[in-house]
């Protein structure tokens, strides 16, 4: 494959079958949609970690989250390892960042030569209070997912098109002075994460009546697994909802929101073509992770189940297959290897060593059923770690202290079929929790990181000062005010 530029579009909290190319029958996408026509759609593409923060860090290093110890929203990522950004810039590589990364600051060493209109971690410190683990506190009190939700204008929309706008000046200034060496370029959209609000124009195409509710909702008799459970009872949002007609508003919302998120992608991917750079320029699209959208009575991320810890993932550009589905596992952490690949850079002796592979050679070669699916989450309202392993047709969930689950996507794709009780399986479920500790130690991994938050939160005053610093919601953009959710 030749070398050429890279365009990273990243959006966060998108759910990976939000999206009219894998089939939803609902979601407007269609530049998206044109993208993966025009590439390579992953079907069975991971988060290292269902949450924000972590999920970046792995992006950024190559490296899962126990390996870095990036464990929540309140340790971020701050250029202490080193990640493919700073391989660019030992190489020469003009990289750059538009809109949202949420690492620690700024003025961190991250591996951007220049960082535009950049959202980080606020006053980088951030979610401190949800670093608070051992014990769980029983509730963080009254949600503030749905304090404002529905039709309206948000400061993260203008951020959006703020994003756009510049990513459509760079391209354009790039094709006016063209690099004599490829270059990389991040661009950062906050859409579809909440707050759910959305221009009326957005929710209409998403008639209220039209959409179903949520499945394996508790009312209807499922039961949700204790460790879900206690999640649930930490921050219930479904309660603060009250009623189906919110419900469906709320997803009207985020279908709105992926609909805005796609016309800005559209808006990057028309200036790639005008300038000229398309054919030179591979462009990657992904997510940060996916979203719950009230499956099993949870919103928001934080989960192990496929809405939450799956993300979206397109390819396209030079040397890459039109209109193909790839099956194979893969997961953030493959960003690494594949921006080094994209641009001509071999890898080192220690990088090859990294859990990645290229994206461009994983789609180029026969789809791997074995290549495990790894997601792990230690944040906000879990009160151990859990581990999400995926090979094959089982994906199966450990969770530190409380019993496992195992599902058969193949003939259960919406997992609500806990396998793990019944004795037929226990070969598989046994083979799956080797396959976990070949990997790393469970119970040591919830060890350490539960004493690194136990250490931020002594240095921010003990529990009681840690409970009360950090933004309860969202984290603010350039524009909004500190307290914006």
């Amino acid at each position: 494959m030749s070398a050429s530029n890279l365009l990273f579009l990243f959006s966060d909290e998108h759910e990976a079958r939000v999206l009219g190319a894998a089939g939803h029958p609902l979601a407007r996408t269609p530049h998206l949609d044109r993208l993966a026509q025009r590439g390579v759609r992953f079907t069975s593409a991971w988060t290292p970690s269902p949450i924000c923060v972590p999920a970046r860090a792995s992006l950024a290093t190559g490296r899962y989250v126990h390996e870095v110890g990036y464990w929540d929203n309140a340790l971020a990522y701050d250029g202490s390892i080193p990640g493919w950004g700073h391989r660019l810039q030992a190489e020469s590589v003009r990289v750059e960042a538009i809109g949202k990364l949420h690492y620690r600051n700024e003025s961190d060493p991250t591996g951007f030569d220049r960082q535009i209109e950049p959202t980080h971690i606020l006053e980088g410190i951030g979610q401190v209070w949800g670093s608070v683990r051992d014990p769980m506190p029983e509730s963080a009190g009254p949600s503030p997912l749905f304090g404002k939700f529905g039709a309206g204008e948000s400061s993260y929309n203008r951020y959006d098109r703020r994003v756009a706008e510049h990513a459509i000046r760079w391209l354009q200034e790039r094709a006016r002075s063209p690099d004599k060496t490829p270059w990389v370029l991040f661009v950062g959209f906050v859409a579809p994460h909440f707050p759910l609000v959305v221009p009326q124009s957005y929710i209409e195409r998403y008639p209220l009546d039209a959409i179903p509710l949520p499945k394996l909702l508790p009312r209807d008799g499922f039961r949700r697994h204790p460790w879900v459970e206690a999640q649930a009872r930490h921050m219930d949002h479904d309660e603060s909802l009250g009623s189906d007609e919110r419900r469906r508003l709320a997803l009207a919302s985020y279908y709105g929101l992926c609909t805005f998120l796609d016309e800005q992608i559209g808006r990057v991917l028309k200036a790639l073509e005008a300038t000229g750079l398309e054919a030179s320029t591979r462009v990657i699209y992904t997510s940060d992770h996916g979203d719950n959208l009230g499956a099993r009575g949870m919103w928001n991320k934080c989960l192990l189940y496929r809405e939450s810890t799956g993300i979206p993932l397109v390819i396209s550009g030079p040397d890459v297959a039109h209109d193909k589905v790839c099956t194979t596992n893969v997961n953030l952490v493959d960003v690494y290897q594949s921006v080094l690949h994209c641009v001509g850079i071999e890898p080192t002796r220690e990088e090859a060593t990294l859990p990645g592979k290229s994206l461009f050679r994983i789609a180029s070669e026969p789809d791997d059923d074995e290549r495990p699916g790894f997601s792990e989450y230690h944040a906000v309202g879990s009160v151990s770690g859990a581990f999400m392993l995926k090979r094959g047709r089982f994906k199966y969930h450990y969770y530190v202290g409380f019993p496992p689950e195992l599902f058969d996507l193949e003939s259960d794709p919406e997992e609500a079929r806990d396998l793990a009780g019944d004795p037929r399986y226990g070969d598989t479920l046994a083979r799956f929790e080797a396959n976990l500790r070949a990997m790393l130690d469970p119970e040591e991994v919830d060890r350490q990181a539960k004493h690194d938050q136990a250490q931020l939160v002594n240095r921010f005053g003990g529990r009681e000062e840690a409970l009360k610093t950090g933004t309860p919601g969202a984290t603010p953009v350039p524009d909004s005010p500190a307290q914006a959710r």
